[in-house]
């Protein structure tokens, strides 16, 4: 019999005696909200109310067109509100939050997605905010920080380590451990100690429970492929959770393959052989480590990718076949990006691009009747600096020069 918090052998809660009695509460909250039909449908309407729930489904006729085979269809996650899928666990966190009565809460974030949604979610519900985030992420996500710091929230540029997403969670944990009783520590994503894992999945479950209906409803049956990005798996899961019971729906995991497998500078821990299980912040997963056990630094153009864990429950879904993993190169995810963005006019986040690539490379080898659903699990408004770089736009380089000349001035 599987343990409590453990899928397979992944999971846990491997956490410091001081933290026992926070995971204590928050466990007794979640099991009991859980169970409570009541507030399921408390968060459905708040999210039907307060983001746009649900979101819709696109199919992407010029791209199924342009690439034959299999139609495609996209879950417009970057049309809920604050532009990602990450508002859906925030805010029902936020309303666990309430029952537990706390008056503060703390999150990591990579791509500044989580972050945004976690200080709207703070302003929202009256909380006061702190958000963590590596120097590096600060950077290339400037625009996030500036929404996340007009929303109230305290924006920590984390300097320990890589700079990175891990180095971010590591740092809000420091705080969860020293404010614990007023303090409540938002997981941005399926990883982590127990009940995150669960808890996480479980909310951002909304996503796939809409995402059935409307394939059943717009397509008339379901999709043969169902594709998300992986970073920490929170999307994935999202999407996932709708069709894990349907065995002919494949699901198709997909990494940041970074500059490429063969050169360590990526981020995929399935997907590559460089995932070796261990134990790191708080659970058991598979980890980019080396020999010794000490984490590797990774790479990914897409912030929200560049982490070195992924989600306890993926892992246990990929030793028993029902995810496939690949991974999408820095390269792929561009052409992906400038693709998407000219056929349809739709503007994936870097994360999404990920499984845009996948989804583009196997659609055509699938019949004209059969479907597959993409998650885009963001916009990619916030990534407007990386995609330009990445472009060489030189009117966008011409802008910012301006724009610092005038500031200088």
């Amino acid at each position: 019999m599987t343990k409590v918090g453990y899928y397979g052998k992944y999971g846990g809660m491997f956490i410091p005696e001081i933290l026992h009695s926070t995971f204590d509460q928050l466990i007794r909250v979640f099991d009991k909200a859980k169970n409570d039909p009541e507030f399921w449908k408390s968060y459905v309407n708040l999210m039907s109310s307060y983001s746009c729930r649900p979101t819709p489904l696109t199919f992407a006729e010029n791209l199924t067109k342009q690439l034959g085979g299999a139609r495609i269809y996209i879950k417009r996650e970057d049309l809920n509100h604050t532009g990602a899928h990450k508002a859906n666990n925030v805010m029902g966190q936020g309303l666990l939050v309430k029952r537990m009565g706390k008056s503060r809460v703390i999150a990591e974030t990579g791509a500044g997605q989580h972050g945004v949604a976690t200080a709207t979610m703070a302003a929202k519900f009256g909380f006061e905010c702190t958000i963590y985030m590596g120097a590096e992420d600060v950077e290339r996500q400037r625009p996030n920080v500036f929404w996340m710091e007009k929303l109230g929230a305290e924006v920590i540029s984390v300097q320990d380590g890589s700079q990175t997403l891990k180095d971010a969670i590591n740092a809000a944990f420091r705080d969860w451990a020293t404010n614990m009783d007023s303090t409540h520590y938002v997981m941005g994503t399926v990883c982590g100690p127990h009940p995150f894992p669960e808890m996480v999945s479980w909310l951002q479950s909304i996503i796939g429970i809409e995402a059935r209906k409307q394939m059943i409803a717009i397509n008339g049956d379901l999709p043969r492929k169902v594709y998300a990005c992986v970073g920490g798996g929170s999307n994935a899961m999202g999407i996932f959770n709708g069709f894990l019971d349907d065995p002919d729906v494949e699901l198709v995991g997909v990494e940041a393959g970074g500059l490429g497998l063969k050169t360590g500078k990526h981020a995929s821990r399935l997907a590559s052989d460089d995932g070796y299980l261990g134990v790191c912040q708080g659970y058991k997963s598979m980890f980019l480590q080396d020999s010794d056990g000490q984490m590797k630094d990774t790479h990914s153009v897409s912030a929200g990718l560049d982490y070195v864990g992924v989600s306890p429950i993926l892992c246990h879904l990929f030793d028993k076949g029902r995810v496939r993993f690949e991974s999408a190169s820095d390269e792929e995810v561009m052409e992906a990006e400038n693709m998407t963005i000219q056929s349809e006019g739709i503007i994936p986040a870097l994360e999404s691009a990920h499984g845009f690539v996948q989804a583009f490379k196997e659609a055509p080898t699938l019949k004209k009747s059969e479907a597959v659903l993409i998650n885009m699990s963001g916009r990619g408004d916030k990534d407007i600096f990386t995609i330009a770089e990445a472009f060489k736009d030189k009117k966008w380089k011409d802008f910012i020069r301006n724009k610092g000349e005038q500031y200088n001035a």
